[in-house]
Order: C-alpha cells, then sequence, then structure tokens
C-alpha cells in the first residue's frame, strides 16, 4: 500500500486546515478535565480489582503476571484503536472549522470515553461467540493463552500498519480478521482431535453487516446531502469554510453535534470489541472472581433454578427411547457442539448436564459462595449447555413447539447473565484506554478524511451529512449487537457526499481504502493464525 501522504496529492491551497489549526495552543481546560477523569479512573479500577482479588488464594505469580500482560495487550489495542479510529470522528468537525483540533480531540476522547461507560455489552459477546467453542471452555488452558495473545497482537500489528500509511482501515474488521485466523488455525492444527471450528453463522452475520455498513453510509450520505439542498433553503451551509473563520452558530452547533455523536457510537461499539477479549483473560487467569457473575442476587439464582428445572423438563421430551445414560454427559454435549451431530444420546446427556448444572447452583444461594475450585467447572457447563441448546435452535432438531422454544431462550438468558457480564472497572480501563488513544496519533487518518478523499474542499453540508449517517448506522448496530466499522461509515459517507454533489472522487485514495477495507480481513486472519502457531506451541 502506497503512503497517502506521498500518493496522493494535497489539495492544492494555502497550508491545510489542519497545519493551521495545530499552530494554535492546546485545550489546557480540556486537557485537565481529561487528566482529571484519568485520575478517577485509575481510581476506580484499583478498588474494585482488589475488591474482586480480595477473597483469592494466591498459590504462584505465574497467572497473575500473564493477567497484567494480556491485559496491557488487550488495553494497548483499544489504545490504538482510539488514535486510528477516532480520527475519523473528528475529521469533520475540524476541517470545517467547527472546533481547533487540540479542542476537538480532546472533546471527542471525552465522548468516547462516556459511550464506552454506557454500553451494554452485547457486541462484546457478539465478537466472542465467533471463537470456536472449545478454545473459549479452554481459555485458562495454553491454547487459551496462545489464542488471546495472537489475536491482540496480530490486531494490533495490522491498525499500526494501517494508521503508518494514513489508511483509514478498519479495527472491526481487523478483529474479526484476527478471530477467523485463530479458529481456522485451531481446526487445522487439531483435525484428528475434531473441534467445532468457527460458528460460520455467526461469522457471515458479523460479516454482513461490516460489508453492507460501508455502502449505507455511501448511500445514505448522499440521499441526505442532495434532500438538504431541497428542503434547506441556507447558502451558508454548502460553502466550504474561508481560511480560520468558524461556520455560524447553528451550522457549528450541528457539526459539533455530529462529532459528539460519532465519538459516543463510536465508544458504545468499538469500545465493546476488546471488553470480551479482556474477560475471557480474566476468567483464564482468575476464575474464582470472574468465571460467574457475582453481581446475581439470590432472588435471580433462584429464578434461574426454576428456568433450569423447566428446561430439563422440556428436553426429557424429545429424548430418544433408545439413548443410553452417558456417565460423561459433558464430553457428549461437547462432542455434539464440535460435529453439529445430533445422535441418540445427546439430548439425554444434554438433559443430564441441565440437572447437574442446576443441583451445583441450588446448593448455594449466591454464585459467590460457589466454592473455588468448582466456579470454573460450573461456568463451563453454563456455557456449553448455552451453545447445545442454540445449535439445537438453530437447526430445528429436534423441532421444539414455539413454547418449548420461548421457554429454552429464557433458560438461555438466565445462563448468559450468569457467565456473560462485564464488570464496571473494565468499562472504565477500556474507556480511559479508548480516550487516550483518541489524544495520540490521529493527525494521519485525519488529513487522509479531511483532504484526500474529494477533489473540492468539504462544505458544512457534507461534514454534517456523513456525521449523522454514521451516527445513525453506529446507533442501529449497537441496538442488534453488531460490530460496525467506523472508520468506513464515515470516509464512505464521505466520499458519497461529494459523488452526490458533484464535487468529485480523488480514486487513488478510494483505491486505496478499498483495498484496506478489501485486504484486512484476510491479513489479519493469516497473521493471527501464524501466531497462534507460534504461541500455541510456546504454551
Amino acid at each position: 500500500m502506497a503512503d497517502l501522504a506521498t500518493a496522493v496529492p494535497v489539495i492544492p491551497a494555502s497550508p491545510s486546515l489542519l497545519e493551521r489549526g495545530l499552530k494554535k495552543k492546546s485545550s489546557r481546560a480540556g486537557a485537565w478535565i481529561f487528566a482529571l477523569a484519568v485520575a478517577a479512573g485509575l481510581g476506580y479500577i484499583g478498588v474494585h480489582v482488589a475488591k474482586d482479588l480480595d477473597h483469592v488464594t494466591v498459590t504462584s505469580i505465574w497467572p497473575y503476571f500473564l493477567l497484567g500482560l494480556a491485559l496491557a495487550i488487550a488495553l494497548g489495542f483499544e489504545f490504538v484503536n482510539g488514535f486510528h479510529d477516532t480520527a475519523n470522528a473528528v475529521a469533520t468537525v475540524i476541517y470545517t472549522n467547527s472546533l481547533a483540533p487540540n479542542t476537538a480531540v480532546v472533546w471527542s476522547g471525552l465522548c468516547n470515553l462516556t459511550g464506552v461507560l454506557l454500553s451494554s455489552g452485547t457486541v462484546a459477546f457478539a465478537v466472542i461467540t465467533l471463537l470456536p467453542v472449545e478454545l473459549i471452555l479452554k481459555v485458562s488452558s495454553g491454547a487459551g493463552f496462545a489464542m488471546v495473545f495472537a489475536l491482540l497482537i496480530a490486531a494490533i500489528l495490522w491498525n499500526l500498519s494501517t494508521w503508518w500509511f494514513g489508511l483509514p482501515a478498519s479495527s472491526s474488521h481487523t478483529m474479526v480478521g484476527s478471530i477467523i485466523g485463530v479458529g481456522l488455525a485451531s481446526q487445522l492444527m487439531n483435525m484428528r482431535g475434531g473441534v467445532s471450528g468457527l460458528d460460520w453463522s455467526q461469522v457471515v452475520k458479523v460479516l454482513k453487516a461490516l460489508l453492507i455498513s460501508p455502502l449505507i453510509g455511501f448511500a445514505l450520505a448522499g440521499i441526505l446531502i442532495l434532500f438538504s439542498k431541497r428542503l434547506l433553503k441556507y447558502p451558508s451551509l454548502y460553502e466550504a469554510p474561508k481560511g480560520n473563520q468558524p461556520p455560524p452558530w447553528p451550522i457549528r452547533a450541528l457539526m459539533v453535534l455530529t462529532c459528539t455523536g460519532v465519538s459516543f457510537f463510536h465508544g458504545s461499539n468499538d469500545g465493546q470489541k476488546g471488553m470480551g477479549l479482556i474477560m475471557l483473560i480474566l476468567i483464564g487467569t482468575v476464575p474464582t472472581a470472574y468465571a460467574l457473575n457475582h453481581a446475581v442476587s439470590p432472588a435471580e439464582v433462584q429464578s434461574f433454578i426454576a428456568a433450569s428445572e423447566q428446561a430439563g423438563q422440556i428436553l426429557d421430551q424429545h429424548v430418544n427411547p433408545a439413548a443410553v445414560l452417558d456417565p460423561d454427559a459433558r464430553a457428549e454435549v461437547t462432542k455434539y457442539v464440535q460435529t453439529r451431530e445430533l445422535r441418540p444420546d445427546t439430548l439425554l446427556a444434554l438433559s443430564q448436564l441441565v440437572d447437574e448444572l442446576n443441583r451445583e447452583v441450588a446448593g448455594h444461594m449466591t454464585f459467590q459462595s460457589v466454592p473455588a475450585q468448582q466456579q470454573a467447572n460450573v461456568r463451563n457447563d453454563m456455557y456449553l449447555t448455552d451453545a447445545a441448546i442454540r445449535l439445537m435452535q438453530q437447526s430445528h432438531n429436534p423441532a421444539f413447539t414455539a413454547g418449548e422454544s420461548a421457554a429454552l431462550k429464557v433458560y438461555q438468558g438466565k445462563l448468559d447473565k450468569s457467565t456473560k457480564f462485564i464488570p464496571n472497572w473494565v468499562k472504565v480501563a477500556v474507556a480511559l484506554a479508548l480516550g487516550l488513544g483518541t489524544m495520540v496519533g490521529w493527525k494521519r487518518i485525519v488529513v487522509t478524511v479531511g483532504e484526500k478523499i474529494g477533489k473540492e474542499h468539504m462544505t458544512y453540508a457534507q461534514g454534517a451529512s456523513a456525521g449523522l449517517v454514521t451516527m445513525a448506522t453506529i446507533f442501529a448496530a449497537d441496538t442488534w449487537g453488531l460490530p460496525v466499522s467506523t472508520t468506513h461509515i464515515l470516509s464512505s459517507g464521505v466520499a458519497g457526499t461529494m459523488a452526490a454533489n458533484g464535487s468529485g472522487l480523488r480514486w487513488s485514495t478510494v483505491r486505496n481504502i478499498a483495498a484496506g477495507w478489501v485486504f484486512t480481513l484476510p491479513a489479519a486472519a493469516l497473521l493471527s493464525g501464524i501466531l497462534y502457531c507460534l504461541f500455541h506451541t510456546f504454551f
């Protein structure tokens, strides 16, 4: 990939808006606010981590060394994600003179931080479910650590490479590609042992969102600017900035609003991608504290038990009369998840596993009171049961009635709440990493988005249209629990406004962005697969 800074001619004009803006002094007030937020966040993290680990018996320093190393790499990914992706959010507001570069970056960092803190976590686990189930179950083993390190290091290396060339590539594509690479490598390395490999139905679902969302951004942003020309008769809105003068206050307010929205929703969507991996790290190294959701109340535990009993009764009604009770129900259910083949004994084994899980939980009023040595096993049984029921629901084999399916989904919801959770301190840590990353290294991507997509300077309407469409698209993806690329949606939106407005496109830039869109996923997959093989041998 050619360096865009040299391969694409700069817009013929006086020094760029970015260069002029950088001559201004940094926003000291904003920097102090962010520094206070970082200090408060670090204090919050320290207090809650100490509380979580208070009842953990330390027998070896090795798991804690791995925990610190893995967390540092995971937060490093979010840091790189911040200065790689968030630059897109500030590009339009900088290139319309609505905010000075330093002010825009600090403000965007704070909005990203807020978005992460208020995120639901659904996107985090949508990404994690792409991984082979057995790797997730073995997260505390060498294979589990090899998986986590390969995923994160491959994603960081590719993101840094594309950033160096000023290429607005997608961290979402990178992460999904890394997961696919690890899944395929695991499957190839264990062909004789039989592993489930990737959940291709989930992979296809995620890929559709990643591939379609930029097309939506291009089309909707173009349509929006055409409609605004017909409906909003405000000439200043369709002009390019003049010198260093900020736009009239209504336009400026609109531009700041779009920057705020894109930054917030970027945090709420992209910030989750590392959270799921951080949870795998915590479960693998300190299962006593993080394998089960200790925030589940005694009343919710009783509700789980009731749902479990109902699920067991439903499964019993579909058991094959010729089925033989298996002394190792877990092995039979694991084999079903790996092969997707429903054997005569599978339903009986799953029902047996549900009953065993119910008895394990019923003896305790809270998950926190489950003995330390059983926490990881209970969590794995829950995850395996959830995966098996989900596969049966997807394949419609056996054919559950509508009422039975609804009851099983309720049970799955209880399982998810027990195992798929994100402590608030993890959100704070990711928010700080993403916010700090926003304030570092953002210039390369901003120059590409602001100056090198269109042949003419971006107008206020074009910047606002691209920002509004990006906000709406990421919000919709958050609602449906799908990971999308802020980078590709916004850059496609800018290109859509240029095309619709007749401003012309710099095809060399568009081709480079498209190349990043196409090659990021296979390149990240190849890199992570190679790293997984190496780390698997080491661990």
